[in-house]
């Protein structure tokens, strides 16, 4: 373990960097419905806590798509001030603050989560990944919502959406 503040080797950065993409990859798999892309990021017998649901991460996967498509139109899951640590070189834990956004269906308001979810990872040969998550609710809270996407100054825009029609998929697709 590196003291606070003291420069990594870099083996330790790209085991860094790899933790980062399984973190990023598992909100973007939330906001664009995408159940395979959440499974890419667990172990097959990882588990999860997501306080109503507590048990295989790869069902969750599956349940957690069809539950936010229902009640929402769009959902954004940003992470940071993560802190990242070793426990030798093949498991990490980390703490990641999480606020989540999620647009009603209607259109009308926004519920806002601000929380954090604290991860166990794993590596198996060059490869990490999830093996337990555990979310921890700081608050939430409810706002009405004036939607101005189809206003004069956004109305030109793309727009997002939860599944394949979202921009993401052809500029990954294409490399546009």
């Amino acid at each position: 373990m590196i003291e606070t503040g003291q420069i990594a080797a870099p083996d330790e950065l790209a085991n860094r960097l790899a933790i980062t993409d399984i973190l990023h990859g598992h909100c973007r798999g939330l906001d664009r419905s995408d159940a395979d892309s959440l499974k890419a990021v667990y172990w097959p017998e990882a588990e999860v806590d997501y306080g109503a649901f507590k048990g295989s991460a790869h069902q969750f996967a599956d349940l957690v798509v069809v539950a936010l498509a229902e009640p929402y139109e769009l959902t954004q899951h940003t992470i940071g001030n993560t802190i990242i640590q070793f426990d030798g070189d093949h498991q990490a834990n980390t703490e990641s603050y999480v606020t989540a956004r999620h647009l009603l269906a209607d259109g009308s308001a926004e519920m806002v989560f601000s929380g954090r979810y604290l991860d166990r990872l794993e590596r198996r040969g060059d490869c990490w990944k999830l093996i337990h998550r555990q979310v921890v609710m700081d608050w939430s809270r409810m706002h009405s919502v004036v939607d101005e996407r189809e206003g004069e100054a956004f109305a030109a825009l793309s727009k997002g959406d939860h599944g394949p029609k979202d921009p993401s998929f052809q500029h990954f697709v294409s490399g546009e």
